[in-house]
């Protein structure tokens, strides 16, 4: 019983916390995006001859017959418009339908513990770690970055981002979950272990091969980026708090609080028989 309505309202937070970020993500951050690809193609490269003609005969073998030429097919993207859009949006509810599973487990183990808050300051509490966690401890040391621009491997980025992301959440665990005053020092020592680490960067400048003119135009749609991320982020994890909640309490709260109570009681019963 509990699972079906589980996933029935996970479905339903993701829908509308999902449209909500692709209507924001379409006013704030996509503008950015597509005024970067503009200069995307304006990268001044300085490579040698034969490798130059090398690239050359790939691309137009690529462009003339894509399979038979290499052996591969073009990679697939979106077209411009409505198919980009629906896209996107599907993304965003697929990654809404995720987080909101993972605040619903936040709130039930909340219930369980007999944790004596509402559902909307439940939700927003999670929300609000979930923002940290998620965008906020991990934007400090990689910043969102525009089309374009050079960064160190994925493969590090992405390992460093999951180190933050956990650390954070780690510590917000302890802050929510352990009594003992030393978990201030345990949640500070977690959220500085990333930056112990240190967040890889790539040495040059990642807009080395832009001109001036264009070098000034990316860092300043760079800045505007890190902030558009930032209000999509706040709005992500903002309709997901009130959404959660809402859904929480209507649906979940009272399955679960049926649930545990009687497990409660009976091992209050058992406690008490036997001291």
């Amino acid at each position: 019983m509990i699972f079906p309505r589980l996933i029935w309202s996970a479905l339903a937070a993701a829908l509308l916390v999902g449209t909500v970020q692709s209507g924001i993500q379409q006013w704030q951050a996509v503008p950015i995006v597509l005024a970067a690809e503009v200069y995307e193609g304006q990268r001044l490269e300085a490579p040698s001859a034969p490798a130059a003609a090398q690239v050359h005969v790939h691309a137009e073998g690529v462009a003339a017959e894509p399979a038979h030429a290499h052996g591969t097919a073009q990679e697939w993207m979106p077209a411009e418009g409505a198919e980009r859009i629906f896209w996107t949006w599907t993304a965003n509810a697929l990654h809404a339908f995720s987080m909101a599973l993972l605040v619903f487990a936040v709130m039930g183990v909340c219930v369980w513990r007999g944790t004596a808050v509402r559902s909307l300051q439940m939700g927003l509490l999670v929300a609000a770690a979930g923002w940290l966690s998620f965008h906020f401890w991990p934007s400090l040391g990689l910043p969102a970055e525009i089309p374009g621009m050079d960064a160190a491997r994925l493969g590090s980025r992405q390992g460093w981002w999951v180190l933050a992301a956990v650390s954070a959440g780690l510590a917000c665990g302890l802050l929510a979950g352990w009594r003992s005053p030393l978990r201030w020092a345990a949640a500070a020592a977690w959220l500085a272990l990333p930056f112990v680490v240190g967040a890889p960067h790539t040495t040059a400048d990642p807009l080395a091969g832009f001109n001036g003119d264009a070098q000034a135009q990316l860092r300043e749609l760079g800045t505007q980026f890190v902030w558009a991320t930032t209000w999509v982020s706040v709005s992500f994890w903002l309709a997901m708090g009130l959404v959660c909640a809402a859904a929480f309490q209507r649906w979940l709260r009272p399955v679960l609080q049926a649930t545990f109570e009687p497990s409660k009681q009976n091992a209050l019963v058992a406690k008490a028989v036997n001291p």
